[in-house]
């Protein structure tokens, strides 16, 4: 970390920052370079980060959902201001880009306009973004229409600010021919509001692909809820707080999107969102949800690692050889199975001692002889390296990147972390080292199988599931591997691609009962003016 000169500051602070921000009581300048690296989504950048004096460093984030073991390593210092603003906009925020401005500043800038609902909503006729806002959220509109990367006609960006906690409450909306948006509620500590939007986006259509590709009838969604200030989220009555504000927001949006467990979430948390809204799943068995989605989430990753192996005539996992980083929950139901198939040897790594110290007890002394499971350090990738068959990210996104794909020491990698590419050029880089890569959307797609269909009922064993596991169906995750494999090789294109083709197509053909049924509900909100409908 090299410091900010006093002048560096000062030229930063005339060019950026208001007068009246001038005044906050700041404690730390620092300039980092650092890389942004959370699910894949990695920017090598340098960022001026300015402390309030009552914020914590932090050098750490809590385990990733379905047992995603590490953490974001972000710099050592939260980014974002704590301090009110004045209510008075035209001195506090006309100098300053909304994008840059974190997500707490950006709530104090909505209070200050009495913005308690916002909406960015494309209109594919015009080919024209609409704003809920137009003169004072313009930046916005103008970001999504020139950005190239992770703005793909989303169909809606809907925010609100929560009655109970003024947290800022965010749903992301991509393609929903095939039906609803369905996708997890993410709650996440982002440094600046295009971090927070570059999130949204990128995620709600992740999970439209995922769910093209497993069959599902829905679009891509994502709740995105940044985390309050002063670790609110981390008590129980404003946590439960937090979560009933969600669901009243989902159901203003009338079911344009059905919310489901990500990052941050429980099933309580799920639970409480369930008290205000209909539009949830990953709920309590007890109350009619699908549970746990860790074991079946588990089987469809080695179905995924079968079906490679399949294809590559590398024969069954018999025998075979294990790297695996990341020792939570899906990484144990993995291990489990693994061990089941009668594997030889599997080599498992975590940052979380206590996830290192929870796979032994559960396996050791019995699987001693072949399985290892280590401690080693957050930003510690050696595992990419260890000689075997299969390498399996189950932690960290960006694993696979232009430092981590030289190292790897085995034909398939197949994991299920998200995002585990840390940009388009590393596809190549592993087509170039002959590594088959099962795409994480592919693998891990048993996350949302599991809790898709919940409105439908419940079976023991239930067909609707237990197909994506089998060799029959012909969208099974075995399959499905085997298809996007041959296509990459006849091709001549890497897996990814391959994937994103077969992705693409699915995801335009529309549900056979209810064609375009999200996006007549979410015409009916701009026409209705969502935006200015009281809280109550």
């Amino acid at each position: 970390m090299m410091a900010l000169s006093l002048n560096n500051f000062r030229y930063y602070a005339k060019r950026y920052i208001s007068p009246t921000l001038l005044n906050l009581n700041v404690r730390n300048i620092a300039c980092n370079s650092f890389n942004y690296n959370h699910e894949g989504h990695r920017f090598n950048k340098r960022q001026s980060v300015f402390l309030h004096k009552n914020r914590q460093d932090e050098t750490g984030r809590g385990a990733l959902r379905g047992g995603s073991a590490a953490a974001w390593p972000l710099s050592s210092h939260r980014t974002f201001l704590t301090t009110p603003l004045v209510a008075n906009t035209g001195s506090a925020f006309s100098k300053t880009s909304l994008l840059k401005l974190s997500p707490q500043n950006f709530i104090d800038y909505l209070k200050a306009e009495n913005i308690r609902r916002l909406y960015l909503v494309f209109d594919p006729e015009e080919k024209a973004v609409k704003v809920s806002h137009p003169g004072l959220l313009e930046e916005l509109k103008l970001f999504l229409l020139k950005d190239k990367v992770d703005f793909d006609e989303h169909e809606g960006i809907f925010m609100q600010l929560g009655k109970r906690t003024n947290c800022l409450l965010g749903a992301f909306i991509w393609r929903t021919n095939r039906g609803q948006a369905c996708g997890g509620i993410r709650l996440w500590d982002y440094a600046d509001m295009e971090a927070y939007l570059r999130d949204g986006l990128r995620l709600g259509q992740g999970m439209g692909v995922k769910s093209a590709l497993a069959g599902l009838w829905a679009g891509g969604g994502k709740g995105v809820i940044q985390e309050p200030p002063s670790d609110n989220h981390k008590d129980p009555e404003f946590r439960t707080s937090l979560f009933y504000d969600y669901g009243e927001f989902l159901s203003s949006l009338n079911g344009c999107y059905v919310a489901a467990e990500d990052v941050g979430l429980n099933v309580s948390d799920l639970d409480n969102v369930h008290m205000f809204t209909r539009y949830t799943t990953c709920i309590s068995e007890v109350k009619g949800g699908s549970g746990n989605p860790s074991i079946a989430t588990g089987k469809g990753v080695v179905c995924a690692m079968e079906g490679a192996l399949d294809y590559l005539n590398m024969g069954t996992l018999v025998g075979k050889r294990i790297a695996i980083q990341g020792a939570g929950n899906v990484a144990t139901v993995i291990v489990e199975e693994l061990l089941q198939k009668g594997v030889s040897h599997i080599y498992v790594t975590d940052c979380h001692q206590i996830r290192v110290t929870d796979m032994r007890n559960r396996f050791y002394p019995k699987y001693k002889d072949i399985l290892q499971v280590e401690k080693v350090e957050i930003d510690d990738n050696s595992v990419a390296g260890y000689p075997c068959d299969i390498f399996s990210p189950c932690a960290l996104g960006n694993v696979l990147n232009a430092d981590t794909i030289p190292m790897i020491n085995a034909k398939i990698v197949c994991g299920a972390a998200n995002n585990q590419l840390g940009c388009p050029a590393d596809n190549e880089l592993l087509k170039e080292r002959g590594i088959s890569y099962i795409v994480d959307f592919l693998a891990n797609r048993m996350g949302i199988v599991n809790c898709a269909n919940e409105v439908y009922g419940r079976l023991p064993d239930d067909p609707a599931i237990t197909r994506h596991f089998n060799k029959e169906w012909e969208n099974s995750i075995f399959n499905i591997t085997n298809k996007i494999l041959k296509k990459a090789e006849d091709d001549n294109i890497t897996p990814v691609e391959a994937a994103n083709e077969i992705a693409d197509k699915l995801s335009r053909e529309l549900h056979p009962i209810w064609p375009n049924r999200s996006k007549q509900i979410i015409k009916s909100l701009v026409d209705n003016e969502w935006h200015l409908k009281a809280l109550i």
